[in-house]
C-alpha cells in the first residue's frame, strides 16, 4: 500500500486463509500529511485480524496508530524490544507534526494524538524471538513467529506457518553484527513464499569494503579532524545508528585509537539510549549500557550556536538527523562547522538526495551551501566524508538468502525501482521455477 512502491509509508496487507493480515504501517518522509501515509483505501472494508510491527523506524511505524485505531481488536504483534520503542518513537512523531502544522500550514496534522498512542501500546502483544504463537479464526489457526534481522534494536522478520504453507517477511535485513546487537537469524530451509527487500540492489558493495573497514577508515578521519584542531560532525539516525557510534568512539577511545575529547550529543537519540539500557539490563538483546554513557561524559550542545560562528567547544558532534534534515541539531551543527577548514563532516549512512545531507554531499566540490531555513550560505572549506555503515544488507547477500530458501515465489519490496530491477533479474535467472513478482502499489496478487 506503499503509494510509491519505494521506500517510506511501508505497508503490506496479505489474505492466508480466512485471516487478513497487515504488516507494517509507515509514513513517507518525503511528503505530508496524509499523502505521507500509505493508501489504506483497498481495505478501508476489511476487518483485519493481526497487524505485525517488523520495526520501529518511522518508514514502517508512523501511522500504525491510525490503522490499529481502525480495527481496535486485532492485536498489534512485535518484538519484545518494539514495546518499548514504539511509544517512545511515535510520541516524537507527534511532536514533529506538531511543529510541521505551524511551519507549513497542515491543517491534517498531527495525524493521531498522544491519547491514540496510548490506546496502541494497550494492543502491542509481545513475542520472543524464534518462538512460535498460534492464532485462530473459527476453526482456522496460523502460527506467526519472529525472527531477529538485525537492521536496528527491534526488527523482527515474520515467519507464518498456514495449513503445510510457510510465508516469511524479511522485513529490513542487516547480516552483520553491529556493535550494540547481532546480525540476522532468519528462517532457514525451504520457503513457499518470501517477500523480500530490495534496498541495496542498485549497486554492489566493492570487493574490499566491509563494515569492519569502514569503521576503521572512520575512526581514522575523526583522529585526523581532531589532530589538525577541529570538530568532528557524525550525524546520525536516532534509533540505532547514534547508540552505535557511542560504542565505537568508546571501544576507539579505549583503543587509544583516536585522543581523549569531548563528545557531544543531541536529539531523540540521547532518550533512545535510555531504552537501550533498559533492554539491554531487561532481555540482553542489545549491547549497550549506562556505564558507557557516564565513561563518555557525553556533554549537551551550546545553545547559543550561531551560522558560520565555529563552535568554541572542540570535539565529537553525534547529533541527529542523519540525513541532516532542517531543525534538527545535526543541520544547525552544520551551519557553524561547514565554513572552517579545520573541521569536518562524517556521514555514516545513507541520505536521500532530496535531504540537506544528501544536497550537500552531491555539491560539496561546489564551493558553497545554502542552509534554506538558517538563510545563510556557507562557504565549504570543511572536509566531507560518507562512510557505508548501512542498517541494510547487500544485495548479493540477500540474493544468496533468497535462492537458498528454493521459494515457489519471490515478492520484491522496500526499493527502488532500479534496485528491484536488478533483484528480479538476478533472482529470474537462479531459480528458474520460481515467480519472482515486482508488484505495482495498490494491486491485489495472488502467490
Amino acid at each position: 500500500m506503499n503509494r510509491l512502491g519505494g521506500i517510506g509509508a511501508n505497508s503490506t496487507y496479505v489474505q492466508i486463509g480466512s485471516f487478513n493480515i497487515l504488516i507494517d504501517a509507515g509514513l513517507n518522509p518525503k511528503e505530508l500529511g496524509y499523502d505521507a501515509m500509505p493508501d489504506f483505501s483497498p481495505i478501508e472494508d476489511v476487518e483485519l485480524d493481526l497487524i505485525i510491527l517488523t520495526h520501529c523506524h518511522l518508514d514502517h511505524l508512523g501511522s500504525l496508530p491510525v490503522v490499529s485505531g481502525q480495527n481496535p481488536e486485532a492485536p498489534v504483534i512485535t518484538s519484545v524490544p518494539n514495546i518499548e520503542l514504539a511509544p517512545r518513537m511515535l510520541r516524537n512523531s507527534i511532536n514533529v507534526m506538531k511543529r510541521q502544522r505551524e511551519e507549513h500550514g497542515i491543517s491534517d496534522y498531527p495525524l493521531f494524538l498522544h491519547r491514540d498512542v496510548v490506546d496502541l501500546s494497550k494492543r502491542l502483544v509481545a513475542q520472543r524471538y524464534d518462538r512460535g504463537e498460534i492464532y485462530t479464526k473459527g476453526k482456522e489457526k496460523i502460527e506467526v513467529i519472529l525472527h531477529s534481522s538485525g537492521h536496528v534494536a527491534g526488527a523482527a522478520a515474520v515467519e507464518i506457518l498456514h495449513e503445510g504453507r510457510r510465508i516469511v517477511f524479511s522485513g529490513d535485513v542487516l547480516f552483520e553484527h553491529q556493535r550494540t546487537l547481532p546480525g540476522a537469524k532468519l528462517p532457514q530451509g525451504e520457503i513457499d513464499t518470501l517477500i523480500l527487500e530490495t534496498t541495496r540492489g542498485a549497486s554492489a558493495r566493492q570487493p574490499d569494503l566491509t563494515r569492519k573497514s569502514e569503521v576503521a577508515r572512520l575512526i581514522a578521519q575523526i583522529e585526523t579532524i581532531l589532530q589538525r584542531g577541529g570538530s568532528c560532525l557524525i550525524p546520525v539516525f536516532a534509533l540505532g545508528r547514534m547508540q552505535e557510534l557511542f560504542k565505537i568512539i568508546y571501544e576507539a577511545r579505549n583503543n587509544g585509537h583516536i585522543p581523549k575529547t569531548p563528545i557531544y550529543a543531541a536529539g531523540l537519540g540521547m532518550d533512545i539510549c535510555n531504552y537501550f539500557h533498559k533492554i539491554h539490563e531487561r532481555t540482553g538483546l542489545i549491547d549497550f549500557s549506562f556505564k558507557m554513557m557516564e565513561k563518555l561524559n557525553v556533554r549537551a550542545l551550546d545553545p547559543n550556536m550561531r551560522p558560520g560562528r565555529d563552535l568554541p567547544r572542540k570535539g565529537i558532534y553525534i547529533v541527529s538527523s542523519g540525513m541532516m534534515v532542517e531543525h534538527t541539531p545535526s543541520y544547525k551543527v552544520a551551519a557553524s562547522l561547514l565554513p572552517h577548514a579545520n573541521n569536518g563532516l562524517c556521514f555514516v549512512g545513507y541520505c536521500d538526495g532530496e535531504t540537506p545531507g544528501g544536497k550537500l554531499l552531491a555539491t560539496r566540490d561546489e564551493g558553497s551551501f545554502f542552509f534554506e531555513t538558517l538563510d545563510y550560505l556557507a562557504p565549504i572549506r570543511a572536509s566531507i566524508e560518507q562512510f557505508d555503515l548501512s542498517g541494510h544488507a547487500d544485495r548479493d547477500q540477500l540474493a544468496e538468502y533468497a535462492t537458498q530458501c528454493q521459494a515457489r515465489s519471490i515478492v520484491l519490496t522496500h526499493g527502488d525501482p532500479d534496485a528491484r530491477a536488478w533483484f528480479q533479474t538476478t533472482l529470474s535467472q537462479s531459480l528458474s521455477e520460481c515467480t519472482v513478482l515486482d508488484p505495482v502499489p495498490l494491486t491485489e496478487y495472488t502467490v
